[in-house]
């Protein structure tokens, strides 16, 4: 049975001569996080982690085995402090707190820019990487009045939506999870971003320098992202993305879930509306978020993203009704939407707002010219 990093009984900074044989030991062949922790946990040291190896891997019937040797571990530190990057542990007092607590989390990170943003509230906002021009907006807006309500906004460092966010909190704070080594710049068009992330912000990675990104590291770097936040907000995403990933991690690790929700008919918003769906907090502008998971900053101002204030509730059976009249009004032949609103002889802000949740319903579809039916 696999112990959960927060279930080790000790917790102190990982002396210099030790920090070599951490090394040694995560990049050794079959260990991976969770083992990591595991053999940390019985044998009290990675130095008597590492000794015990050989004999672990022989009584899983694997002959011959080797631990990482001395001299690639060294090469890595090497290269780490080569590029001004450090070498933070588990257990060391500077590594993320919340990150800390799951299961899986990285036993070292390669830390580039100011790692006391680590230790404060993180947001994490991520979306899709052909985001839209109103997508890339509302992430600007999200980044910007999370980082004023006092939290570090976390991402991916990829184009898109994690791009926005980066760079309307560089002022307040951002991070940057990266799937390869920490001075490999992934997307490469991202370079001056990620430069302007080093000087004011940070820029962290689990993997070995120099490492180039593939596939099967991007779910990795997601675990982070999400271990690192609070809560994960999704701004954008397709049915089957990263994103979801990153949501689907953040549930599994306890934090909350927020999306943003867009258009049935526009692929970019089909992951979000799933999420919504699925239980996920619907978010309008920061408010929502700030009322769920509370204020960095006692008594900041955050702005809203609304053009005009809420709308007042209105009871339920008021709503039914509405949609009621709409729905016998409408039949599988097209009608104009003014029209509509006409007939029902009912605001028109009001008809508008309805025909907005029967469509996100499937109840009804929108046509070309203005036009609106009731699906076959």
């Amino acid at each position: 049975m696999q112990q959960a990093a927060s279930e080790i009984p000790f917790l102190a900074p990982v002396p210099e001569r030790e920090r070599l044989d951490w090394l040694r030991l995560i990049r050794s062949r079959r260990v991976g996080p969770a083992t990591f922790h595991r053999l940390l946990a019985e044998h009290g040291t990675a130095t008597a982690a590492l000794e015990a190896l050989p004999a672990i891997a022989g009584a899983a019937g694997i002959d011959g085995y080797e631990a990482c040797p001395i001299p690639v571990a060294l090469k890595e530190l090497a290269a780490g402090r080569a590029r001004g990057a450090s070498l933070l542990c588990w257990s060391d007092p500077a590594y993320p707190p919340a990150l800390r607590e799951i299961p899986d989390a990285p036993p070292v990170l390669w830390v580039q820019g100011d790692a006391a943003l680590l230790a404060r509230p993180m947001v994490a906002l991520v979306g899709a990487r052909n985001a839209s021009s109103l997508g890339l907006r509302m992430a600007r807006k999200l980044a910007t009045a999370m980082g004023e309500a006092g939290y570090v906004v976390v991402s991916g460092l990829a184009r898109g939506i994690d791009t926005e966010a980066h760079l309307a909190a560089l002022d307040r704070g951002t991070v940057a999870v990266q799937a390869g080594g920490v001075e490999v710049i992934y997307p490469s068009e991202n370079a001056t971003l990620a430069g302007q992330i080093a000087a004011v912000g940070c820029r962290i990675s689990e993997q070995p320098m120099g490492l180039v990104p593939q596939a099967r590291h991007f779910p990795l770097r997601n675990r982070i992202v999400s271990g690192l936040a609070k809560a994960v907000v999704v701004v954008e995403a397709a049915a089957r993305s990263g994103s979801l990933i990153t949501a689907r991690e953040a549930l599994d690790q306890g934090r909350e879930v927020f999306a943003v929700p867009g258009h049935p008919f526009d692929p970019r918003a089909a992951g979000c509306n799933q999420l919504i769906r699925d239980g996920a907090m619907l978010v309008r502008h920061a408010a929502d978020i700030i009322e769920a998971i509370g204020s960095v900053r006692p008594g900041a101002s955050v702005p809203r993203t609304d053009p005009v204030p809420d709308p007042p509730r209105r009871p339920l059976y008021e709503i039914a009704a509405v949609h009621n009249l709409i729905l016998e009004r409408l039949g599988p032949v097209p009608v104009p939407e003014d029209q509509l609103i006409r007939d029902l002889s009912l605001p028109a802000g009001r008809v508008a707002q309805e025909l907005v949740t029967l469509e996100l319903d499937g109840r009804i579809q929108r046509d070309p010219g203005g036009l609106v039916s009731r699906p076959v």
